[in-house]
């Protein structure tokens, strides 16, 4: 009890990132694993609770030919055992970075989640030097479709997102990928530490500055134990990922309630996640990944129940994200959403990610079964039974 009273703050990921060639070193994974176990066990000693500890690698798939990457699968499937025997989740990174279209990927994308239970993956959707890549949104559609009935309860979707100029280093899954020599780097549940902030508050007080000093106070701890980490292990330290990520004891939309003082989605909330978001980016403790604001709408049960209440939609949420935020992550559509449906509304994400020079991504949750308007129930301790919210 004393450590948690401690360490207010849980580790939601230490993630290590190692470059792997087509033949997928199993060695190598498996030093990574050992890696960030070591490192989890550092912060345990220091009181802090660590949710996962996760390794990413290059996009190595994304440069195989279609023959060669059905190859990939046998070693995959001896590296997700591996993984999860230890407790640890993997993240192959984007299996396709180019515009292009390529349904070989779907098929490809169905036997990976089936035959797997600790792998995660993304396709890029728009690149810094690319802009937005249509055919390959129109691709990530089609897989995202596929995956809806690969597993029960649509559950398959959880491990895959189209990704938009996401950066190299970036800790939260299934967006990660690596490149360069061998890294870890941490992200972070702070979502209750926005809420005391903002709940703190008084008249005349700068919400930003205010909450700007009890991130640093929290991270500025985290940083030193990585440093320490960096040295003893020889590995590269990139930074936080700041996103105040919520689960379900930990509510971001909380924390939003706290400063406007109404339900989230009323007006005030686009405000709240521009304040959020400055002070995650004027933090004193190095940043990398997104560094933005998460709305995961299956991992926060205030996020679903507003959802509920009809007090934001889909588009509110990319609102939001014009302003702060990671994008689309966790949303519960339709399981019949047409694809071209949803290859429009990941351009949409794909153009925000361009015109701001941002980091967004979309992990849309297709509900086998049900509609819009329909209650979704999961037996799944990460995800939170909420309503299906329109799509268009």
């Amino acid at each position: 009890m004393a450590a948690s009273i401690f360490n207010p703050v849980r580790v939601r990921t230490i993630t290590a990132g190692v470059e792997l060639t087509s033949a997928l070193e199993l060695d190598r994974v498996a030093a990574a694993v050992a890696f960030v176990t070591r490192a989890k066990h550092s912060f345990e000693a220091k009181g802090y609770q660590v949710q996962t500890v996760r390794v990413a690698v290059n996009p190595v798939i994304a440069s195989l030919a279609p023959a060669a990457r059905d190859k990939t699968l046998d070693q995959l499937r001896r590296i997700d055992e591996l993984v999860a025997s230890q407790g640890a989740i993997f993240n192959i990174g984007p299996i396709a970075t180019e515009d292009r279209s390529d349904n070989s990927l779907v098929e490809w994308a169905i036997s990976l989640v089936k035959s797997t239970q600790a792998i995660s993956f993304s396709t890029a959707i728009a690149t810094p030097d690319g802009g937005v890549l249509p055919k390959a949104a129109a691709t990530s559609a089609k897989i995202m479709v596929a995956l809806a009935n690969a597993l029960p309860d649509g559950l398959a979707n959880f491990r895959f997102a189209a990704a938009a100029n996401i950066p190299a280093g970036t800790p939260f899954f299934p967006v990660a990928w690596h490149q360069g020599p061998e890294s870890f780097a941490i992200g972070m549940e702070t979502a209750s530490v926005v809420e005391r902030a903002f709940a703190s508050m008084r008249a005349g007080d700068d919400a930003t500055e205010k909450l700007r000093s009890a991130l640093n106070e929290v991270l500025t701890p985290v940083e030193k134990l990585a440093n320490e980490i960096a040295g003893s292990e020889r590995r590269q330290y990139l930074g936080i990922d700041t996103s105040p990520a919520p689960i379900k004891d930990r509510s971001i939309a909380a924390a939003i309630e706290a400063f406007t003082r109404t339900p989230f989605g009323s007006a005030g909330t686009l405000e709240a996640c521009s304040i959020i978001t400055a002070a995650l980016k004027s933090v004193s403790v190095r940043t990398c990944g997104y560094s933005g604001l998460m709305l995961p709408v299956l991992e926060d049960p205030l996020l679903a129940q507003r959802a509920g209440e009809n007090r934001y939609g889909i588009r509110d949420v990319l609102l939001y994200s014009s302003v702060c935020g990671t994008g689309l992550d966790v949303i519960p559509i339709p399981g019949n959403t047409p694809v071209v449906s949803i290859s429009g509304l990941l351009r949409d994400v794909a153009s925000l990610a361009t015109r701001l020079r941002k980091p967004l991504s979309a992990r849309l949750f297709l509900v086998p079964g049900k509609k819009a308007g329909d209650m979704a129930r999961f037996d799944d301790p990460v995800l939170t039974d909420s309503v299906v919210m329109k799509l268009d």
